[in-house]
């Protein structure tokens, strides 16, 4: 009996300290910017009225347009510049619809201005014609996420780990989602280790020099 006691708590304690080096590990990636997709590790915020000025300095910033005092742009002052912006692509695609990478290029002019339903819906409509792509699946996932549908960004980056168990950007923000929107510490952490598994060298070096 006390044998096994000594073995359960020997192990529970290896994977405390397992759990910790996959933790550690991660923030060192997110330090890196390291196959983050995600702007920020935020979780999805709600609905927000058309009026509300974005608080994204960076993305205010691409959408290239102000608001008035200086003040950042408004997200229907953002739409409508997406909507201008994407006007000739959307043009081309009347005459050749399942154009993939037109979709993806109209997918991220919305992304780009946090119109993310509009950025899904087209890469929606890409993934429709090439379904494996893994990247514009995990894209995908960032803009369900970012429009509050995180069971949808959670399927999408399933569906991504499964065409490609090795792709490091969509098994990084399932650990995220996982762990920000679900807070799923154990999934996170399964995520996690896949990642380092299947990509070594993101792992930080365990010895010095010498």
């Amino acid at each position: 009996m006390a044998n096994e006691e000594v073995v359960s708590q020997s192990s529970s304690t290896g994977w405390r300290a397992t759990q910790a080096y996959i933790l550690a590990v991660v923030c060192l990636l997110i330090g890196l910017a390291v196959g983050y997709l995600f702007r920020g590790s935020r979780s999805p915020a709600p609905s927000r009225p058309a009026a509300q000025a974005v608080a994204d300095p960076a993305a205010a910033a691409h959408a290239g347009m102000g608001g008035r005092g200086g003040q950042p742009p408004t997200l229907d002052q953002m739409r409508q510049m997406a909507d201008k912006k994407a006007e000739p692509l959307l043009a081309k695609l009347k005459d050749d619809p399942k154009n993939a990478d037109l979709l993806v290029q109209v997918a991220k002019i919305y992304f780009s201005t946090h119109q993310f339903t509009e950025a899904a819906d087209y890469f929606k409509k890409s993934l429709d014609v090439n379904p494996k792509d893994v990247a514009i699946r995990t894209q995908l996932a960032s803009c369900l996420y970012y429009s509050g549908d995180v069971d949808g960004a959670l399927l999408q980056l399933s569906q991504a780990t499964t065409d490609d168990p090795k792709d490091a950007n969509s098994l990084f923000n399932l650990g995220m989602v996982r762990w920000q929107a679900k807070k799923d510490n154990k999934g996170a952490l399964s995520a996690w280790a896949q990642l380092l598994k299947t990509n070594p060298k993101l792992e930080p070096a365990k010895k010095g020099p010498g």
